[in-house]
């Protein structure tokens, strides 16, 4: 596959499969939103088994392909599974909808949104309503806010609401669907981060593909409930015990409007994974990755995370007496939108960049003496 820029081509010899793609593709439509991500922890874990040894699953959720279970040192490579959505917090007696959030969920990309509202009768379509610009006063618009968005479903009062299996507590989600735009981008909702399980995923394809025997235990932790602080990696953590982990999230790409390069940094799409330095990073487990990039040759971008770097990284270093913790993020622009986009570049060269890192682990490495 070739794309012209500035004149040139440039071809993607791209690690994933025309399978991989497609379950990417049903895993991005399928909707997880935190606390209800079974049915999207079931696709991964089918997708996953042909590659791993063993499966466990958690009281919550959080799902866990295991390469070698009975080996005693444990590596884990670690994504997120569930997406931000919204929860029904009351119906008017007009059968009105008004939603409180279920993680960061974006007020002001809502109005005229088309959902899925989740209840025990199967999906209810409806949309975010907002009132027609020409009825708007032209002095004092209000913007969208928790406070006057709303659904319509098409109900015309409270009781005809409930009878479609609407009640206080349903799910709601997006209905946005995944596409490549301009051959170069994907684009979807929940990239974030269910990118993350898929490239994670994508590299236990290859070392079961490429026959690498592994000296220690490997473990594929698909989590739940990032998004509402950090919940699933916490109580998988405290489950394995590993003495090593390696995150991957998401970070933004700072290079459209409204966003300050002095405050979020300057990362691009496309010009690789972005490697953090944060208290939660350990310090030699981050050089070993840096090692690794460039022997390999991988590109990759640098990032300052400050006290925190608010991925399943903080639950991972700070559990069972200190894990030594590494962040690998995906440049996205749009975050926490439905048009979540990554480059088709970035997404491979996070692949190959755990994959080799994983390679590059030795059984029993002590991170608190390595040095180059």
């Amino acid at each position: 596959m070739t794309e012209k820029t500035k004149g040139k081509e440039r071809k993607h010899n791209t690690l994933i499969t025309e399978n991989s793609l497609k379950f990417f593709e049903n895993y991005i439509n399928n909707p997880s939103p935190t606390g209800f991500e079974w049915e999207g922890q079931r696709m991964w874990l089918d997708y996953l088994k042909p590659y791993v040894d063993q499966t466990y699953v958690d009281n919550y959720g959080t799902a866990v392909g295991i390469i070698n279970p009975e080996a005693e040192y444990k590596v884990v490579i670690e994504a997120h599974a569930d997406e931000i959505s919204w929860f029904v917090n009351y119906i008017t007696d007009d059968g009105l909808i008004y939603l409180v959030r279920n993680g960061g969920s974006d007020h002001q990309i809502a109005p005229s949104k088309r959902v899925n509202i989740h209840t025990d009768k199967g999906i209810v379509k409806a949309v975010f309503g907002w009132p027609a610009i020409h009825t708007r006063s032209k002095e004092k618009e209000e913007t969208p806010n928790l406070k006057n968005i709303f659904l319509d479903c098409g109900c015309t009062d409270k009781a005809e609401v409930e009878e479609l299996g609407i009640h206080v507590g349903c799910v709601v989600t997006y209905e946005d669907e995944f596409m490549v735009l301009n051959d170069r981008y994907y684009v979807g909702r929940a990239l974030d981060n269910r990118a993350g399980g898929f490239m994670i995923a994508e590299v236990a394809r290859l070392l079961k593909e490429n026959k690498k025997e592994l000296p220690f235990g490997l473990y594929i932790v698909n989590s739940v409930q990032e998004e509402v602080g950090l919940r699933g990696a916490e109580m998988i953590t405290d489950y394995i015990k590993p003495n090593v982990a390696i995150v991957t999230d998401v970070t933004h790409d700072t290079q459209t409007p409204m966003i300050h390069k002095n405050s979020q940094g300057d990362l691009f799409c496309g010009k690789g994974p972005v490697l953090s330095y944060a208290p939660a990073v350990q310090i030699n487990l981050n050089r070993l990755l840096i090692e690794v990039a460039e022997k390999n040759s991988i590109p990759f971008q640098r990032q300052a995370s400050s006290r925190f770097t608010g991925t399943d990284t903080d639950a991972f270093a700070y559990s069972n007496g200190g894990v030594p913790s590494a962040l690998i993020s995906l440049p996205l622009r749009y975050m926490h939108t439905t048009v979540e986009m990554i480059h088709k570049e970035d997404v491979d060269n996070v692949i190959r960049l755990i994959y080799e890192v994983v390679l590059s682990i030795e059984n029993g490495h002590d991170f608190r003496t390595f040095s180059k």
